[in-house]
Formats: structure tokens, sequence, C-alpha cells
């Protein structure tokens, strides 16, 4: 969905934006009010009410910055090639949630107050129908290929920010030892390959997930 971008004086939605970001990095989601936020700008919570009307609001303005530093010039050069297309925009995003406490929460389900952002992915579509696919079929791949990123990065985000609050929670010698690895060999392996590298895991199942989807498509 899309919504209109509110009018206000003094503070922009940008210098507001971006202090909410500090407040969240350091504070995590359920420490990010609007209080705290407008505590960072120097200023009364009921300065940032001439562009934010609430935390709702607020986390909607976020996540359209957010899809906005995941698809800076991601458009600018429309292809027929739907795989490389779906592959660098689920690298993007993934990038874009990582690069914030909470990222992937803050950005799932939000409204895009920027109706540029959608505007601006008319011409890549007009290339991929263009080329003869069908818009379903395009909508249902992208979908399939933003949920799954959106999914596995909050799955990622989670584990590491536990990691970070408890370095012992993840300890892989502790699991196997718990878990018996001589009698469960395979499932001890499989915790060894699930926790590895979360970039080398994430770049080989999209590539089995976009290579799946494109084959299949007409």
């Amino acid at each position: 969905m899309i919504k209109p971008g509110g009018v206000g004086r003094g503070l922009t939605r940008d210098q507001i934006v971006a202090a909410a970001f500090e407040v969240l990095d350091e504070h995590g989601l359920d420490g990010l009010t609007m209080r705290k936020v407008a505590a960072r700008l120097g200023v009364q919570a009921a300065a940032l009410y001439w562009h934010i009307s609430d935390k709702a609001d607020l986390l909607d303005e976020m996540g359209t910055s957010m899809w906005r530093t995941a698809t800076v010039a991601l458009f600018d050069e429309p292809d027929d090639d739907l795989a490389r297309g779906l592959t660098e925009a689920a690298r993007r995003m993934r990038a874009a949630m990582l690069a914030h406490r909470d990222g992937a929460t803050v950005f799932a389900g939000r409204r895009l107050t920027d109706v540029g952002l959608i505007q601006v992915q008319e011409r890549p579509l007009a290339v991929l129908v263009a080329a003869g696919r069908s818009l379903e079929d395009i909508l249902d791949t992208w979908q399939i290929v933003m949920h799954f990123t959106i999914g596995w990065t909050a799955e990622e985000q989670g584990v590491s920010q536990a990691r970070e609050a408890d370095p012992s929670s993840y300890d892989l010698a502790e699991r196997d030892a718990r878990l018996g690895a001589d009698t469960h060999p395979l499932m001890a392996h499989a915790g060894h390959l699930m926790f590895a590298d979360p970039q080398a895991r994430f770049e080989r199942v999209i590539a089995r997930l976009v290579t799946a989807l494109t084959a299949s498509a007409p």
C-alpha cells in the first residue's frame, strides 16, 4: 500500500528517520520510542508530530528508507534477465536489513511512503512483459523471493543478535555434546553447516531458489 507523506515545519522527515535508526541500533525495536528519537534530536517529542503521526508512521518511513537503499540503481538499466534481477534484489534487500538491529522486523510489512519507489519499477516490468513473461508470473516469482529473503534475514539476524548477547548460546561444541554427535552425526554436521558462514549459505540457497523459479517460468 502507499500512503501520502506528511507536511510539517522545523525538522525534516529525513532527520527524524536518521535519528530513529540510531535509536534502533542502540536500543532495538522494543526500545524505539518517539521520546527517545526526539531526545536524540534535542527536541521535545511533540516537535516530531509535525511530520510523524505515531510509531507506526515512523516505522513506515524507516521501512521506506530501507527499501530506497535496497533498490538504488537496481532499476536503472532494466533487462529481461529475471534471474539476475531477482538475485541482485535479494542481495540488496538482505544487506539493507542487516545494516540495522532488528532490520528485518522493521522492513517487513511496511507501507511505502514514497510512490516514486513503485513508479520506478514500471520500466523493468515492461521489459520483462515485452520479453514474453506474464505480469502474474513475474509478481508470483518476485513475492516468493522477497518473502524468502525477509524470513531468512530475520532468522539470520536473530541468531546473530543472540550470539552477540550471549556468545555461548550457539556454541557448536556444546550443541554436539548435548545432541550426542557420535550417535547423531548427520544432525551434528547439519548444525555446523547451518551456523557456519551465513553469507555463503544465503548465496547458495538464493541461487537454488531463483534457478528453480525461473526455470519453470514461461
